[in-house]
């Protein structure tokens, strides 16, 4: 994927390796989240099943946890996309600086 041209930004923009690979290292950041947020959403639904006043207690801190891992999912989409759009404006800057494409005949 590295390379890729993202055809469906405007002018064909192409985004280099560099910033794939910032995409794809926040990808598996906020995928492995989500996956232990899974995990967290289990544990708390297992220990509100059983009543049992030390397990719902631990619910507290469960719940605290998977709060914290959403808002640094929300975190890590909200910096994806400021680089996203940064790294769009800089290739559309570049094409209007002088690597404008030819035009076919």
């Amino acid at each position: 994927m590295e390379g890729d041209t993202f055809s469906g930004l405007g002018n064909g923009a192409q985004l280099d390796g560099k910033v794939v690979q910032t995409f794809q290292k926040s990808f598996v950041q906020v995928q492995n989240i989500l996956d232990q947020n899974r995990l967290l959403i289990n544990e708390i639904n297992q220990n509100h099943e059983s009543k049992i006043p030390d397990n719902l207690s631990r619910n507290v801190g469960l719940i605290r946890e998977l709060n914290n891992n959403i808002r640094r999912v929300v975190d890590l989409y909200s910096h994806l996309s400021t680089s996203f759009t940064k790294s769009v404006d800089a290739s559309s800057e570049g094409d209007s600086i002088g690597h404008k494409r030819g035009r076919p005949a």
